[in-house]
């Protein structure tokens, strides 16, 4: 080989290993720079499909999905020429470990003997906390607000609103509240939101399941279907409660409305619900 060629091939050896080396450079500047799926465009909300249905869906190919209706107990509507019942919950899922259950045959059983009413907490005006949030978006829907740095998931029913802090690590130990911590990013055309330091006092789906502090929520947000429809796919996490992680789905239509204002505090009507509205002791005027 002469000097010369072989001069030729170390410069272009030189070339190419420079080359493959800029690359995942490049490549995470691009990520960088790319646009965020735009959930929010000309204020559009989202409100939730299914009706009295199940709300959570199984998630095709992942089990286990969701608590589901007890076959013997099915749900009757409002709207029908039947009686309309509650949400009764089907025990003899396998992934609910035996005090969950315990909790939940006794709520089902004073329901059954109409000792009891089974709203939901969105009923008594309380926070639904996640994934519970999910379960909202009908008939009012809800709204995305989209900042670099933070994400607000807004739910115009009674102004329930869910911060998702963007690009963060959750906090070493956050404190236990209704939303708990919320950090997200963006992956694509997905919104992913990791949720931990929840607290106790919310269930996690319509069927009142219980749940501890433990409780983690990993949500995938993304628009479907040419942009008519959100659909959200999560998988709830909670030792205390489950013996495995489980992941459902909620899907979503696209709606342009005037958001209205909705009043809600807990129990505004007492004959119906176990809270009650604050009363000041005296005037503050």
């Amino acid at each position: 080989m002469s000097a010369t060629t072989w001069r030729k091939r170390v410069f272009a050896g030189c070339i190419l290993t420079a080359l493959m080396g800029a690359t995942p450079a490049a490549f995470t500047a691009a990520q960088e720079k790319a646009v965020p799926p735009d959930f929010s465009s000309n204020l559009v909300g989202w409100v939730g499909l299914n009706g009295a249905g199940p709300y959570f869906e199984a998630d095709p190919g992942r089990q286990p999905g969701p608590v589901v209706s007890d076959p013997d107990h099915p749900l009757v509507p409002n709207g029908t020429d039947e009686q309309p019942t509650f949400r009764i919950a089907d025990l003899t899922n396998p992934n609910l470990m035996p005090w969950a259950k315990e909790v939940m045959k006794k709520d089902i059983d004073e329901i059954l003997a109409g000792k009891k009413s089974a709203f939901t907490a969105q009923s008594s005006c309380m926070p639904g906390g996640v994934p519970m949030f999910m379960a909202y978006g009908g008939p009012n829907p809800v709204v995305f607000l989209q900042t670099p740095k933070e994400v607000l998931l807004y739910f115009t029913g009674d102004q329930q609103i869910r911060h998702v802090y963007m690009n963060v690590p959750h906090s070493v130990n956050p404190k236990p509240s209704w939303y708990g911590e919320s950090v997200g990013h963006y992956e694509g055309d997905t919104l992913v939101i990791d949720t931990i330091g929840l607290n106790d006092k919310t269930v996690a789906d319509i069927y009142r399941t219980p749940h501890t502090d433990k409780l983690h929520v990993v949500e995938r947000w993304r628009i479907v279907e040419g942009g008519q429809m959100m659909e959200s796919v999560f998988t709830v996490d909670d030792p205390g409660t489950f013996y495995r992680p489980w992941t459902a789905m909620r899907r979503y239509r696209r709606a342009r409305q005037e958001p209205l204002e909705n009043i809600c505090a807990e129990n505004n009507n007492t004959f119906l619900f176990d809270y009650h509205i604050p009363v000041a002791n005296k005037p503050d005027f």
